[in-house]
């Protein structure tokens, strides 16, 4: 409640927050966050961290947890680092995983960010337990960012969500493979609002596309410039489940953003940048991994039926 005004809580935070910090790994790194999330076959929650070392670059650690919550066990080394030596776009490291398990494959597709000379780009990897993986390259050439696979083919093809930026602004876009090598067929599915709008400047993909009987719940983060700088917030739209490119539904207001002290103050103020999401065992519990602030992993937790029925009163196409 703010000024005596009720706002819809899509999103409830954990009282535990942060729940992963620099402070618990077992090895030195500067910051950790933005975290792609997953549950494995045990169900085992499974974060893929961006952790930042002190020259600035960034590399992947994955952190484990029965319960998504507490008591997590961090590899005792990076799990994923960057190889600049074979793939040059990876010079400055590694960033921002976003994770889907492709039941054809019976493996998981990690995209992640690929910082190098060009600028960012698309990179992919196929793992099936997160210790070995075998690197597709760059998929997407900078400056493109913010990506994640869908778990299945649409129209025989593998479909990929991401963000370039172009003359025409930041926008979320979705490119189609036969083979994850191979994109084209790309087409716009979302684009960043004009004028004061809180997603006026650019927007991107959070965590991969949600896939429920209504359409595929998208999660986005949306910037506004201000004088004292970029917020960064979180809001939801809807697609057709066989034309994903096809908008159904899409917030008008921001449904979460930067409150909380961790969120406001650390290494980039006003930040609430979600990469992963996992959901309960009551098919509904929505689970929202998201870095605070570039500084730290916090967690909250929400409804996908809350959102969807959130969406009907407060969306439009």
């Amino acid at each position: 409640m703010r000024g005596g005004r009720r706002y819809d809580a899509l999103f409830q935070r954990k009282h535990s927050n942060p729940i992963l910090t620099a402070a618990d790994w077992p090895y030195p790194i500067h910051t950790v966050f933005n975290a792609g999330a997953t549950l494995l076959q045990d169900g085992t929650t499974l974060l893929l961290c961006r952790v930042e070392d002190r020259r600035g670059h960034s590399h992947l650690c994955a952190a484990r947890s029965a319960d998504g919550i507490s008591d997590w066990v961090i590899d005792s080394e990076p799990t994923l680092l960057a190889d600049p030596a074979n793939h040059p776009e990876e010079l400055w490291g590694i960033e921002d995983a976003r994770i889907t398990y492709v039941p054809e494959l019976k493996t998981y597709a990690v995209a992640y960010t690929a910082f190098g000379k060009g600028g960012p780009g698309v990179s992919l990897a196929l793992t099936a337990d997160f210790v070995h993986f075998d690197r597709c390259g760059l998929v997407m050439q900078p400056d493109d960012k913010d990506a994640a696979l869908l778990p299945r083919r649409i129209d025989g093809m593998f479909a990929l969500v991401h963000r370039p930026i172009a003359d025409t602004g930041a926008h979320v876009w979705i490119s189609y493979s036969p083979d994850l090598r191979s994109w084209g067929g790309h087409r716009m599915m979302l684009q960043a609002r004009r004028g004061a709008w809180w997603d006026a400047n650019k927007v991107g993909l959070s965590p991969p596309l949600i896939e429920t009987e209504h359409g595929w719940l998208m999660l986005y983060h949306g910037v506004r410039s201000t004088a004292a700088g970029s917020l960064y917030r979180l809001g939801v739209a809807l697609f057709d489940l066989e034309q994903p490119d096809r908008l159904l539904l899409r917030g008008d207001e921001w449904v979460f953003g930067p409150e909380a002290a961790y969120e406001t103050s650390g290494d980039v103020a006003n930040v609430t940048f979600p990469c992963g999401t996992t959901v309960g065992r009551d098919g509904d519990t929505l689970n929202l991994y998201y870095g605070a602030a570039d500084t730290v992993v916090a967690l909250a937790t929400g409804s996908i039926s809350g959102i969807l029925a959130w969406l009907d009163s407060h969306g439009s196409a």
